[in-house]
C-alpha cells in the first residue's frame, strides 16, 4: 500500500450542502430506493435459481435434491451481507460502499481495488441486464433476433434518458415493473406451497432435459460451483450503500430500511422458488427458464403465466438502472478524491450527476455492440468483480469493529468475518471455474484500472504541485502584458474587443492576416478614418491559413518584446439560437486551436451574444 505524502494535490469543488425542499424532492424514498437500486438483485431470481439447477443437474436426479441447502446458503450469505451493509451505510453516510470502507481502513491501493471492481461490475450489470431482457422478448418473438443489437441500444438509450432526468424520477417510471414482477413471484410462491403437484407442464413439454443420467455422486466441488454459480443473485446487495447520498433525509434511515427490505424480499423469494423446485421436482430443460417453469406449475400454462413472464422481460431489460443508481455516485467520491477527472464530481439539476450517466451508457453500449447483444458472452464475467468489492467491504468492516471496537464488537467482527471467508471462497470459485470462458478478462481489467486511477491521482498531484495548493503564495506584483486582437473588419465586435483589451493589457495591438492586398488597403484606409487607438499590424501571408500565422507573430512578439504575459483576445459571435451556430464562419476557434497548440500565450474568447 503507497503510503500518503506532503504533495498538495487538486481537490474536487465541493458540492453545496442540500438544505432546500427543491433538492429534497429530486431525492429517493424507502420504496422508490427499492424501485430505483434493487432493480438488479430482484431481477436476479430470474436466473440465480436456474444458476444453480444447471450445476447440480450434472449429478442428475440426485444433484438436484441440494438444491435448496445450497439455496440456504446463499440466503444465509445474503443475511451476513445486509447486516454488513447496513452497518457500512451507518458508519459511511457519504456513499461509496467498499471504496469507502478500504479507504477508512484498508488503504489506498485496496480502496481502488474495490472501486475498480465495482465500476466494472455496474457496467458488466448494465450490459447483461440489458442482453437478458432482450434475450426473453426475442425469445417470445423470434422476428426479432436478427435486431437484437438495436433492441440492446434502444432499451439502453431509453434507461439512459430516464436517468438524465434524475434519480427520483427513475424511481417513479421502475415502480410499477418492480411491484408486479415482486408480487408475481411471490404468487407463484404461495400457490405452489398449497399444489401437490404441478398445475401445468406444458412450458417444458417437447423440450431437451439437460439432467445427467445414471449420477449420483455429488462432490464438495460441485456444491462449491453451485454456490458460487447461485451467487450471482446477490449481485445489486452493495448499490444502496454505494447510493445513501440518494436518499431524502433522514438518509442513513432511509438507507438501511431499504436495504433490509430488499434483504428480506431477496431471501424469502430464493428459499420459496427453491422449496418449490423440490417439491415439483422440476429438471432443467433447453429453451425454457426455471422462472417460466415453476410460473407454469403454479398458476397454470394461462394469464398468469403469461404475466410472470411479461414482468420478466420487462424489469431484466430495466435492471440496469441498479448501476445508474450506483456508480455515478462511486465516480463522484473517486472524482474528489483525484483518481477520476474532477468533471465526474458536477451535478446537474434533479442531483443528476450527468457524465457518470453518460460515461455508464458509452461504456456499456459499447459492450453491447461488442457482443452482438449475446447473454452468453457476457455472463462469464458477471459477478465476480461484485464479490471482489464485497470481500473487501468485509475485511474493510472487521478492521473498523477492531478499531472502534463498540458494545458486541466481537460478534459484529465475526459476522463480517465470516462473510468476507464465503465471498472470497466464492470470487475464487467463480474466477476459477469460469476463467476460460473470459473471466480472464476481469483479472486483466482490475489491474488496468487501478493502474489508470493512480496514474490519475498522479497527474493531479503534480498539478496541484505546480498550482502550489496549500501553501500561501508570495505577494501579488503589477505584471507588464501585451494584448493582440484579431480582426477582419470594423464593427461593432471590434469595438468591443478593443475596448476590453485596453483594460486588460499595458499595451494592445490589433492585428490582421493579409490574404488579398485589396481588402489590407481598404481595411487600413478605414482604421486611420476611425482611429480607434490601437496600432494595426499586418501578417501576411499567401497560403490562405489564419491560425497558424497569427501563432507565428504572438511567438515573435515574445521574442522582440519583454513582456511578462501575453494574451490573445478573439472577439466573435454568440448566436441567440443554438441552429445559428450553423451560420458562423469559426475563425475563432480556428485561431484559438492554433494558438493553443503553438504558442505559451494566453487565449480569451470575448462572446459578444446577438
Amino acid at each position: 500500500m503507497s503510503s500518503a505524502t506532503s504533495t498538495p494535490a487538486v481537490t474536487a469543488e465541493p458540492e453545496p450542502p442540500d438544505t432546500g425542499a427543491g433538492d429534497e424532492r429530486h431525492r429517493l424514498s424507502v420504496l422508490g430506493g427499492l424501485a430505483a437500486l434493487s432493480l438488479d438483485a430482484m431481477a436476479s431470481v430470474a436466473y440465480g435459481p436456474e444458476s444453480i439447477v444447471l450445476v447440480l443437474a450434472a449429478a442428475g436426479s440426485y444433484g438436484l435434491g441440494f438444491t435448496l441447502p445450497v439455496t440456504v446458503a446463499i440466503v444465509v450469505l445474503l443475511a451476513v451481507l445486509v447486516a454488513s451493509y447496513r452497518q457500512v451505510i451507518a458508519a459511511f453516510p457519504d456513499g461509496g460502499g467498499s471504496y469507502a470502507v478500504a479507504k477508512a481502513h484498508l488503504g489506498r491501493r485496496t480502496a481502488l481495488t474495490a472501486a475498480a471492481s465495482l465500476v466494472i461490475d455496474y457496467v458488466l450489470n448494465v450490459a447483461v441486464s440489458v442482453t437478458a431482457g432482450v434475450a426473453a422478448l426475442t425469445s417470445a418473438l423470434p422476428g426479432l433476433y436478427d435486431d437484437r443489437v438495436w433492441l440492446c441500444l434502444g432499451v439502453l438509450a431509453l434507461v439512459t434518458a430516464v436517468n438524465l432526468r434524475g434519480i427520483a424520477e427513475s424511481a417513479r417510471w421502475f415502480m410499477a415493473p418492480t411491484a408486479v414482477f415482486v408480487l408475481a413471484v411471490l404468487a407463484i410462491v404461495v400457490v405452489g406451497l398449497f399444489r401437490d403437484a404441478p398445475a401445468s407442464t406444458e412450458a417444458a413439454a417437447s423440450h431437451a432435459s439437460v439432467l445427467a443420467e445414471n449420477a449420483s455422486a455429488v462432490g464438495a466441488l460441485l456444491l462449491l460451483k453451485a454456490f458460487a454459480a447461485g451467487c450471482s443473485a446477490l449481485t445489486g446487495v452493495e448499490a444502496v450503500a454505494n447510493a445513501v447520498p440518494s436518499f431524502r433525509t433522514p438518509r442513513v434511515k432511509r438507507a438501511q430500511y431499504t436495504e433490509v427490505a430488499l434483504g428480506a424480499l431477496l431471501g424469502v423469494m430464493l428459499i420459496g422458488l427453491a422449496v418449490l423446485i423440490g417439491r415439483f421436482h422440476l429438471q432443467p430443460v433447453d429453451g425454457v427458464t426455471v422462472l417460466a417453469q415453476l410460473a407454469d406449475a403454479s398458476l397454470g400454462h394461462g394469464t398468469g403465466f403469461y404475466v410472470v413472464q411479461f414482468a420478466t422481460v420487462v424489469l431484466l431489460g430495466l435492471a440496469a438502472n441498479t448501476s445508474f443508481g450506483g456508480l455515478p455516485v462511486l465516480m463522484d467520491l473517486l472524482a474528489r478524491d483525484n483518481h477520476l477527472p474532477h468533471v465526474f464530481a458536477l451535478r446537474a439539476d434533479r442531483q443528476v450527476y450527468r457524465y457518470g450517466v453518460l460515461f455508464l451508457a458509452a461504456v456499456s453500449a459499447v459492450l453491447l455492440v461488442g457482443s452482438g447483444g449475446d447473454v452468453n458472452s457476457l455472463v462469464p464475467l458477471f459477478s465476480i468483480g461484485v464479490f471482489v468489492g464485497f470481500t473487501v467491504c468485509q475485511v474493510g468492516m472487521v478492521r473498523h469493529w477492531y478499531r472502534n471496537r463498540p458494545a458486541g464488537w466481537r460478534w459484529k467482527a465475526a459476522l463480517n468475518g465470516f462473510g468476507a471467508l464465503l465471498t472470497g471462497l466464492a470470487a475464487i470459485v467463480v474466477t476459477g471455474t469460469k476463467f476460460t470462458e473470459g473471466a480472464w478478462g476481469i483479472v486483466v481489467a482490475l489491474p488496468l484500472l487501478v493502474l489508470l486511477f493512480e496514474a490519475i491521482h498522479r497527474s493531479y498531484g503534480r498539478i496541484g504541485e505546480r498550482l502550489e495548493l496549500g501553501r500561501v503564495p508570495g505577494p501579488v506584483t503589477r505584471r507588464r502584458s501585451l494584448v493582440v486582437v484579431p480582426v477582419t473588419a470594423i464593427t461593432r465586435l471590434t469595438r468591443d474587443g478593443l475596448s476590453a483589451a485596453l483594460s486588460l493589457g499595458d499595451e494592445v495591438f490589433a492585428v490582421t492576416v493579409v490574404h488579398d492586398p485589396a481588402d489590407a488597403e481598404a481595411l487600413r484606409r478605414d482604421w486611420e478614418l476611425w482611429q480607434p487607438g490601437v496600432p494595426l499590424l499586418e501578417i501576411p501571408d499567401g497560403h490562405r491559413q489564419l491560425g497558424r500565422p497569427i501563432a507565428a507573430f504572438v511567438n515573435k512578439l515574445g521574442e522582440e518584446r519583454a513582456y511578462d504575459r501575453l494574451t490573445v483576445l478573439i472577439p466573435e459571435v454568440e448566436p441567440a439560437h443554438w441552429w445559428q451556430r450553423a451560420l458562423q464562419n469559426r475563425r475563432g476557434a480556428v485561431i484559438d486551436r492554433a494558438l493553443r497548440r503553438h504558442t505559451d500565450a494566453v487565449v480569451c474568447r470575448l462572446r459578444m451574444r446577438m
